[in-house]
């Protein structure tokens, strides 16, 4: 059952060599999220169910969601309609959607499956993940959601002066 696991690998990188090679950040983030999906199905395969559902909710939904607002939300101006109907033309939809099909099969494959065993060695439920996480590993979180606050701090203070200076 190896091979599920390098078929979603196989389309993970080739989903990330498409979001660095395109040039239309629209397009990279549709194959990004097709790239999140597949991470996604390799948890799923590799016996980690409430890491790919965390994927799937929180990177490939909220987060793109709100990547997608912001690029739309910077092209305000009278050219702006045009050049977003000019970003999802139809040449561009094939890459992606078939991308997205080989994930759908596999997935459809390992949910049907009878007696279908992850790769790994059992399944990791959410309470060893926040044992793990908040055991051992306390300080490593404690200092990442640091680093994280410092990073929005930044974000904001660059934001405002910039924007300042402009008025």
């Amino acid at each position: 059952m190896d091979w599920l696991f390098y078929i979603a690998a196989a389309v993970a990188i080739l989903a990330t060599v498409m979001v660095i090679t395109r040039l239309n950040a629209v397009h990279a983030l549709l194959y990004l999220i097709v790239s999140l999906l597949s991470v996604a199905l390799i948890f799923l395969r590799l016996g980690a169910p409430f890491l790919a559902a965390l994927e799937v909710i929180i990177y490939a939904g909220a987060i793109m969601v709100l990547f997608v607002f912001v690029i739309m939300m910077l092209n305000l101006g009278p050219r702006s309609t045009e050049r977003e109907s000019s970003w999802l033309r139809p040449r561009m939809w094939p890459g992606p959607i078939m991308l997205t099909m080989i994930l759908l099969i596999e997935l459809i494959y390992i949910l049907t499956q009878s007696g279908g065993q992850p790769m790994g060695t059992g399944t990791i439920e959410a309470k060893q993940v926040g044992i793990a996480l908040f055991g051992p590993y306390l300080l490593a979180a404690e200092l990442a959601s640091m680093l994280l606050l410092a990073g929005v701090v930044g974000a904001y203070h660059l934001g405002r002066s910039s924007r300042e200076d402009r008025i």
